[in-house]
């Protein structure tokens, strides 16, 4: 009798999990993405398209680097990636080079990839997912979404949760730092900065510096340079802008009056490590956070 009840026990069982594999297989994987859209994929995605150098970098620090089949250009880390196919630019895309890859997900950047194009790709039926961290930890559930789109979870929830304990460690170890103000320079000609829903405002106040043109809506604003003498900031910190042009600091250095100037506070930050939204942001931010450190340090008198 017990080995009869046994049996059917376990027969229950194995026909309790078949009934559940098979609702969990009909209903999909769903997240919701960036633009609070929900995305349901039938299945894992296999071929993926990358609209971003900064979510093909996501991808492979959610585990599904292999699953990539079209990037667009600068999508140049890790090193693999700089041998995937090219589907354009991120703001030049071409829509006939994606569908013939037969991607089963494109995912997209909403603020920078061309609103018309994406329009059209998605009504090729062809599932899109917006990645858009505007916050740190916005890193970190992108990639346990993709991770979840993907059936790569133990990968990119490892990811995640690595990338929050390193968050947590900076926002600790700033937190009761003197506030310093801070120029972020995007570009020289004209030139831009970031307001303050951008992320790389929110790794200034992780370092416990505070974006002088925080109070600015858009993204990346075109700005005066009148503008930013009145602000007077303590710091000037380039990142393409001084990639990609040698003279920045003589630029600023006509302006002897301000700040950062006057007290040499001009500092460069590889913005492939702050301009991208992905894990080696927090690189970035352990680089800012080391110049404004270093001009706390200076303010009081001790060796930086």
């Amino acid at each position: 009798m017990f080995r009869r009840h046994s049996v059917f026990l376990h027969l229950s069982l194995f026909v309790l999990a078949v009934f559940f594999i098979a609702n969990r297989s009909y209903a999909g994987i769903s997240v919701v993405d960036d633009a609070g859209r929900t995305v349901t994929l039938a299945a894992p995605a296999q071929r993926i398209i990358s609209l971003a150098p900064h979510v093909t970098e996501l991808l492979y620090a959610a585990g599904a680097g292999e699953r990539i089949v079209g990037v667009v250009s600068y999508s140049d880390y890790p090193a693999a990636a700089k041998k995937l196919p090219k589907v354009g630019s991120y703001n030049a895309f071409d829509l006939e080079a994606i569908v013939a890859l037969q991607p089963d997900l494109v995912v997209a950047w909403q603020s920078a990839n061309p609103a018309a194009a994406l329009e059209k790709l998605q009504t090729l039926s062809v599932p899109v997912f917006f990645s858009e961290p505007r916050r740190l930890e916005d890193v970190a559930t992108n990639l346990e979404r993709l991770g979840k789109l993907t059936a790569n979870e133990v990968i990119a929830d490892t990811a995640s949760a690595t990338f929050r304990r390193r968050l947590a460690g900076l926002r600790s170890k700033y937190r009761s730092a003197r506030e310093v103000s801070v120029f972020y320079q995007v570009w020289h000609q004209p030139l831009m900065t970031i307001g303050g829903e951008h992320i790389i405002s929110q790794v200034i106040e992780l370092c416990g510096g505070r974006n002088v043109f925080a109070s600015l809506s858009i993204l990346a604003p075109k700005i005066s340079l009148e503008a930013v003498l009145r602000k007077d900031p303590e710091v000037v910190v380039a990142g393409n802008s001084a990639l990609n042009h040698s003279g920045w600091k003589d630029d600023w250095r006509r302006w002897p009056a301000l700040q950062a100037v006057e007290n040499n506070h001009l500092f460069y930050v590889n913005p492939d490590i702050i301009q991208r939204h992905t894990p080696r942001i927090l690189q970035g931010a352990e680089v800012l956070c080391e110049h404004l450190e270093a001009v706390r340090r200076k303010g009081e008198g001790l060796p930086e």
